[in-house]
């Protein structure tokens, strides 16, 4: 099973790391800047 919350915080690292808005990463993947977010807060939507 996967540690959401683990995962989370490593997509947030990485993001921060190399400077950039959830936006911005949220416009590189094709997706809304929400999913970032609720990935990054560990919340999966079934």
């Amino acid at each position: 099973m996967f540690d959401m919350n683990r995962i989370g915080k490593a997509i947030r690292t990485a993001r921060i790391g190399k400077n950039m808005t959830q936006m911005d990463l949220a416009d590189q993947m094709g997706v809304s800047y929400q999913a970032v977010s609720n990935w990054e807060r560990g919340v999966s939507q079934s």
